[in-house]
């Protein structure tokens, strides 16, 4: 295939969340026992092998969307037909959804503004547009102004996340992944984003208690952090840092998932977010082969990533 990149971050994506699913809310101490070492099939939500969650399914219908252009009311749209089981299900039905993104996607069905259906409280922090919003990054990918790219964010973030933190935790995502997108190192990309953040926040007027939240990533080094004092639950912020830890204290895609995965407690979000970069940084050929070929409706999502190919990287 002409271009590989979308297929690495796409099923790196898919492939971290298929993993964690059979696992999910096992907490860590369990996991240190009985730790993840491939695929496995059943588990929490009796699904088989290769089934991926809502992370995936959202991540899907963005990339689909974005294949036809920018359009807030589309993407909503399809996650109205996804809530629905029309679309982007393995298996046919819904069996997975966070709290904030199905109350959001029940404001859908009425009618209003996109960008105000999402939560808007410091109680609507969840992981729930951050696990999904990856595929922003080939629309953004050319783009060089970060008022730009933090305006796409906030507006697709704010679908079932509005609050602050949600946004600037998908920008943060976002910021890394355009680096990497340039073929930079992972650590080198990690301090290129916290300078051009660093600058981008001088600019703005934000809450400097929402920012000094993010300070472990923006400030000092993550992976420097001991496994003990990162989290893996499904709040948005240790999502973030869990993920770009999991990145930066492995040397493989395999590494980073299954170490995400051990991580416990949200297992198959946290391995999504992380899977999606670590795809990016190692490439489609670093996915075991027979990870990729257990994924449910693989077909279907290797034809998207031929479409994204064609409509965002040409």
């Amino acid at each position: 295939m002409k271009n590989r990149i979308i297929h690495s971050a796409m099923f790196g994506l898919v492939v971290g969340d298929a993993l964690g699913v059979p696992v999910e809310f096992k907490p860590r101490a369990y996991l240190k026992l009985n730790p993840v070492i491939g695929m496995m099939g059943y588990g929490t939500h009796h699904q088989p092998a290769g089934t991926w969650s809502d992370d995936s399914s959202l991540a899907l219908c963005l990339a689909q969307s974005l294949c036809g252009g920018y359009n807030l009311d589309d993407i909503s749209q399809k996650f109205l037909q996804w809530f629905n089981a029309e679309i982007w299900t393995p298996h046919g039905e819904v069996f997975d959804i966070g709290i904030a993104t199905s109350e959001a996607i029940k404001m859908i069905k009425h009618g209003p503004d996109p960008v105000l259906c999402g939560g808007a409280s410091e109680m609507d922090n969840g992981n729930g547009s951050l696990m999904r919003i990856l595929p922003l990054l080939f629309y953004l990918r050319d783009e060089k102004d970060l008022k730009v790219i933090f305006k796409c964010v906030k507006e697709v973030s704010s679908i079932t996340h509005a609050h602050f933190r949600s946004i600037f935790a998908c920008l943060i995502y976002i910021v890394y992944g355009l680096e990497l997108l340039k073929g930079t190192d992972k650590k080198e990309a990690y301090v290129n984003m916290q300078l051009k953040l660093k600058d981008f926040i001088t600019d703005q007027d934000f809450e400097q208690k929402e920012i000094d939240l993010f300070k472990r990533v923006l400030v000092g080094d993550i992976s420097t952090v001991r496994e003990n004092d990162i989290y893996s639950s499904g709040y948005v912020l240790h999502s973030l840092e869990a993920s770009l830890w999991c990145i930066l204290t492995t040397g493989t895609y395999e590494d980073a998932v299954l170490k995400a995965v051990n991580l416990g407690d949200d297992t198959d979000t946290t391995a999504a977010i992380t899977g999606g970069l670590a795809g990016l940084i190692y490439g489609f050929e670093s996915i075991p082969e027979n990870w990729v070929n257990s994924i449910v409706k693989k077909t279907e999502i290797d034809d998207l990533c031929e479409e994204m190919n064609s409509a965002l990287m040409d």
